[in-house]
């Protein structure tokens, strides 16, 4: 059970890829009341380190005895580590936060968004799941939509960038780039096709529906976590060759009347979201401006012109940051919070 302390020791699990070097980033930039941290990471990883606070911290490998006196147990290493290890370090003791798809749509495990549905995370919580990146940044822009006027049906595409895939998704796109400037054949390890200067119609393994596993993540997880299984949704995910950010195109139906202009002014108060929105001066929301910034940005709003009671809207969210590893450290921080009111 945590408590109420001045300093909690944290691991980080996966502390050396793209998503947990940013959760122990966040850790010190949101001033987190770390007593210890404690990078963990496979054994080819021992012998790193990762800087906190200014000080190198020995990266230490992932064990099952790696949780004692942990309070917060950050993950970011994959479903299959987590599925492993999170329930060994909650059984420890420690409050585990998972970016993994392991434990999201489990019945008795909270799927987490603070701004959207922080009641959600019961008083032991033991696993707490984050959603996925792409979720994250819709639900966003959605959950004051549907307080205000009940959401009916969401029509979604993404246009989610490389980092979503890792470290070597990025290099990968790097290198592709440099090799089509210079007229040179390029060779496609992470994707199965050519990510530069291309799009990619496919995320994630195809199901029977000829949906993909990202695709129906959206469905699923949106429902859960705005707890209402009426709500339809239809995405369609698509890599582009950005490096960091994700971008959606949304339009959404509800079964109350609706204008563009009055939704402007709900977002522009709604917590974790700047509304972009001024088509005559060319502002809208860009993935190099929502890069490494914590705000999902949203702008594009419009009335839908084929519809009565609907609208269109652009959202634009870091996928590493608020799409992954500031949502985990939010959730920690919404406890601690808690013990504290």
């Amino acid at each position: 059970m945590l408590k109420l302390k001045d300093g909690y020791n944290v691991a980080v699990v996966g502390a050396t890829g793209a998503v947990g070097s940013r959760m122990t980033a966040i850790l010190e930039e949101r001033k987190f009341p770390v007593a210890k941290l404690v990078p963990l990471a496979s054994a080819r990883s021992v012998g790193k380190t990762v800087t906190f606070r200014g000080k190198p911290v020995p990266v230490q490998e992932l064990r099952d005895d790696s949780f004692q006196d942990i309070d917060f147990a950050l993950f970011s290493a994959g479903a299959t580590v987590s599925k492993k290890f999170a329930p060994i370090a909650a059984r420890a003791g420690a409050v585990v936060i998972d970016n993994s798809s392991a434990f999201r749509m489990e019945k008795n495990v909270p799927l987490v968004v603070p701004e959207v549905n922080p009641h959600a995370v019961g008083d032991d919580p033991g696993i707490i799941s984050n959603p996925n990146c792409s979720t994250i940044q819709m639900v966003l822009a959605l959950k004051p939509i549907h307080d205000k006027y009940r959401i009916k049906r969401v029509v979604v595409s993404t246009y989610q960038s490389v980092s979503g895939t890792g470290q070597k998704a990025i290099e990968e796109l790097r290198d592709q780039s440099h090799g089509v400037l210079a007229g040179q054949p390029v060779a496609s390890k992470v994707y199965p096709h050519q990510i530069a200067f291309n799009c990619i119609p496919h995320i994630d393994e195809f199901l029977e529906s000829g949906y993909t596993k990202e695709e129906m993540k959206m469905v699923n997880e949106t429902r859960k976590i705005m707890e209402d299984d009426s709500i339809q949704v239809s995405p369609t995910a698509v890599r582009v060759p950005v490096f960091f950010a994700h971008s959606e195109s949304v339009n959404v139906e509800t079964e109350k009347a609706i204008l563009a202009e009055d939704v402007k002014k709900l977002l522009s108060s709604a917590p974790g979201v700047k509304v972009v929105d001024a088509p005559d001066l060319k502002q809208y929301p860009l993935a190099i401006d929502a890069a490494h910034k914590d705000a999902v940005l949203v702008g594009r709003i419009r009335n839908d012109i084929s519809k009565e009671r609907a609208v269109n809207f652009w959202v634009v969210g870091d996928n590493l940051r608020k799409g992954a590893a500031l949502n985990a450290v939010q959730i920690a921080e919404l406890l601690v919070q808690r013990m504290k009111s």
